[in-house]
């Protein structure tokens, strides 16, 4: 069954990098959304309502939740529901840079169990599906090998690594970038990077098809608390996530402030503003 989900969601991936290059080409239309959520374009939105309509024909059955639809809350009664990232890295998409991704996931139970990142403008395709590991333009992938805490090359804001966010100071890694959360997780499925670390709390449109990508390779995937993250929750959110290399996400663990930790908790749950993207440097 995963195996003909991820078809569908990779014929929907596909035509939303169809409709993504057409109005990349454009002069770029968008505005800023309430509450500091960061923009929104005309393209966005188009897909949005493509995929949402493609993927629902499909499977009327199952839920929907997406950054650019009001949340329904009647998906939380749905066994199966479709998670939708239209545009990851709208501020590169409007930048016109390639860095930008379509991430679609498929949750049953609060497990994702297929899951695309499609990245149109660099012509890469990272797929999985639950028990058949992870590809990167159909061919296998696997999380890096590497075993030390110390020199890892590790994705991550500058924020994250502030002093104050870890016991006896930050953790002796190399800090590396890149602009969209789906991207960060699919290039450390396929071992460029040895993990990527959001400390704040995160949208789960954001991380879901990222997160089985890097499961699937073979990787560790926590929140910021050291649990399984869990998909198709009441507010959607997720506090913070680690994913990679599972000696190195388990290493970064042991060393989160609790002081950090209680505050990605208590914003997953609303108490301390509404999770942003993280995607500045």
């Amino acid at each position: 069954m995963p195996a003909a989900e991820l078809a569908l969601l990779v014929e929907a991936a596909e035509e939303a990098g169809r409709i993504a290059m057409r109005y990349f080409r454009l002069p770029s239309q968008h505005r800023e959304k309430s509450g500091g959520q960061g923009p929104v374009t005309e393209a966005d939105l188009e897909i949005d309502r493509v995929l949402r309509r493609r993927l629902l024909a499909a499977r009327p059955g199952y839920g929907w939740l997406s950054e650019e639809t009001e949340d329904d809350p009647r998906r939380l009664e749905r066994r199966r529901v479709f998670i939708v990232d239209p545009i990851d890295g709208t501020r590169a998409f409007i930048a016109r840079r390639p860095d930008f991704a379509h991430s679609l996931a498929l949750a049953e139970e609060g497990e994702v169990i297929a899951a695309v990142v499609w990245m149109p403008r660099r012509g890469l395709m990272w797929t999985a599906a639950r028990g058949a590991g992870t590809r990167a333009n159909g061919r296998p992938v696997r999380v890096s090998a590497r075993r030390d805490l110390a020199g890892a090359e590790v994705l991550a804001t500058r924020a994250n690594l502030a002093p104050e966010h870890w016991r006896g100071g930050p953790p002796p890694v190399r800090r590396r970038f890149r602009s969209s959360l789906a991207y960060r997780l699919a290039t450390v499925a396929e071992g460029r990077f040895d993990a990527m670390l959001t400390l704040r709390p995160v949208w789960e449109w954001d991380v879901a098809a990222g997160a089985l990508l890097v499961a699937e390779a073979g990787g560790l995937v926590r929140d910021a608390l050291g649990r399984p993250p869990r998909f198709n929750t009441p507010r959607a959110r997720l506090p913070g996530l680690l994913a990679g290399a599972p000696a190195v996400v388990e290493g970064l663990l042991e060393r989160i402030a609790p002081e950090t930790q209680r505050a990605a908790a208590e914003g997953a749950q609303g108490r301390a503003g509404a999770a942003r993207t993280d995607g500045s440097r």
